[in-house]
């Protein structure tokens, strides 16, 4: 698994050097991560915010900073946006902000949104599908982000320029 991280990747991030240690957390992560990003529905700078969201409302400083570099040079997330995120103020795109706001909504009532909230995040246009979706960042989000307060796995060099701090 590290190998193909490696030649996917160009690297071996930290996270993955300490999860590999349980096989069967590293397979059901890849196969979560991989099935959110291509089946969840949402646009890169979409996957980006819910991810985001997700960790930083989980504390986990490693995919804080990972997950900001990712919006900033992969998923062309606006850097306010992100910024935003990180600093649990108000994101000034409407839809990322409410993106933002359902998916922490779900994070944190347990997975049972209020209906007033699943139907206004409805009626901008996402799905039932979407919301699916970020019920498999969650699972995703769990597996990572528990991991690295369990291992207070060191963030790698490529992602220091966005260094956070709960």
């Amino acid at each position: 698994m590290l190998q193909e991280s490696k030649a996917t990747m160009g690297m071996i991030p930290n996270m993955y050097a300490r999860m590999v240690n349980s096989p069967a957390l590293m397979r059901t992560y890849t196969v979560g991560y991989e099935g959110f990003r291509a089946e969840s529905g949402f646009t890169p700078a979409e996957q980006e915010v819910v991810l985001l969201s997700i960790s930083h409302e989980n504390g986990c400083e490693y995919c804080v900073a990972a997950h900001s570099f990712l919006a900033d040079k992969m998923s062309n997330v606006p850097g306010a946006v992100t910024d935003a995120i990180r600093a649990n103020d108000t994101v000034s795109d409407a839809l990322l902000g409410l993106l933002s706001q359902f998916t922490r909504h779900v994070l944190t009532s347990g997975g049972r949104p209020s209906r007033a909230k699943a139907n206004a995040f409805l009626a901008v246009g996402y799905t039932e599908v979407q919301i699916l979706g970020i019920v498999l960042a969650i699972a995703v989000k769990t597996i990572s982000n528990y991991s690295n307060h369990m291992f207070g796995t060191p963030l790698d060099e490529v992602f220091a320029s966005r260094v956070y701090h709960a």
